[in-house]
């Protein structure tokens, strides 16, 4: 993707979310691989809820929503999580993508942006949630103010990195979609940002995770439980 622009490469994957039906029957498939399930949460107000899987430098999350009308309610409607989760196998893209600053003191953000406050985060902290937001064929970007490695939680926090598959740092993400050969603004701006991320045209959704370089040789295709590849 030629922008003519160059960034610092200043930001890195937090976490990548891939919205599944509800419950994420398909975390059973990704622990008999060989990954260990960390805690899930929900999200009230949100009308979302999750399954968790922890790297030491990030984190994929099973995402799905369970509440029509909190989903849609004033303070999450600009998202469209409820949209994109209802049409996640046809028409809408799937996947979310969070990014952080390389250096933690860093307070700039990787995309354009407009502050988000769901009803389960203390004011007065809000997530940057990309401007390309209702543009469903692409996936929901944004960036929280206190995220952190998994390596780094502590106390309660704290959550299984040791897997019998042998994964230790997610270490790229090639994205395939419809759209890849023409992203929005947003979208162009996050890829730019972070070497970990690529673009890849294909007709249909799917997510790449690369682990540790890819050093092992192995892959496996999570398809068609989740629209989802991991190689390490």
């Amino acid at each position: 993707m030629e922008s003519g622009i160059e960034f610092a490469m200043d930001f890195k994957i937090d976490h990548i979310f891939i919205l599944t039906e509800i419950g994420a029957s398909a975390a059973e498939q990704l622990i008999s691989s060989g990954l260990v399930e960390g805690s899930s949460n929900t999200h009230p107000g949100q009308g979302t809820a999750n399954r968790r899987f922890f790297f030491q430098n990030a984190g994929l999350e099973l995402l799905w929503a369970h509440s029509e009308k909190e989903a849609t309610s004033a303070p999450i409607r600009r998202t469209h999580l409820w949209e994109r989760w209802k049409n996640r196998t046809t028409s809408a893209c799937p996947f979310g993508i969070c990014l952080r600053p390389v250096n933690p003191s860093n307070q700039e953000l990787a995309f354009p942006h407009w502050p988000f406050q769901p009803p389960y985060l203390p004011a007065p902290l809000s997530i940057a949630v990309g401007t390309n937001s209702d543009i469903i064929t692409e996936p929901m970007l944004f960036q929280t103010p206190f995220a952190r490695r998994p390596d780094q939680f502590a106390g309660e926090k704290r959550q299984p990195l040791d897997h019998p598959l042998g994964v230790k740092e997610i270490t790229h993400a090639t994205l395939t979609s419809p759209m890849a050969k023409s992203p929005s603004l947003e979208l162009a701006a996050a890829v730019a940002k972070t070497e970990h991320i690529k673009l890849k045209s294909g007709t249909e959704y799917c997510i790449d995770i690369g682990f540790d370089g890819g050093t092992q040789g192995k892959s496996i295709d999570l398809r068609p439980a989740l629209p989802m590849t991991m190689r390490w």
